[in-house]
């Protein structure tokens, strides 16, 4: 079977038209799903917050979301107990909010 210069133009011709159109397609596909994601992070990103009543906690005690709780510093700067318990958990292995720290004190150290 023989085919001619024009019956393989046409052919190459049919080929890319297909892949072209899939193309296409897929790329409709992904801009749908796209705008569809972007809407839930907008409606999610405008959900009003919880009204304050006067029995609320303020804002300062409650804990961050996946903390384990307060820690109680005595004579530490909040910067070095941070890199204290980013120290421990690092040493550990574990992440920083499975830990629990009830206080951060500093030793002196009498051996100088």
């Amino acid at each position: 079977m023989k085919i001619t210069l024009g019956e393989a133009a046409g052919i190459s011709l049919l080929g890319f038209a297909i892949v072209f159109s899939v193309l296409v397609i897929l790329m409709c596909v992904i801009f749908i799903m796209s705008a569809v994601f972007r809407a839930v992070n907008r409606k999610t990103a405008q959900a009003p917050a919880a009204p304050a009543s006067a029995d609320s906690v303020p804002a300062a005690s409650v804990p961050a979301r996946g903390s384990c709780g307060e820690v109680s510093l005595f004579e530490v700067p909040d910067k070095t107990a941070a890199m204290v318990m980013a120290i421990v958990a690092e040493e550990l292995g574990a992440p920083l909010n499975e830990l629990r720290f009830i206080s951060i004190r500093e030793v002196e150290d009498d051996t100088k």
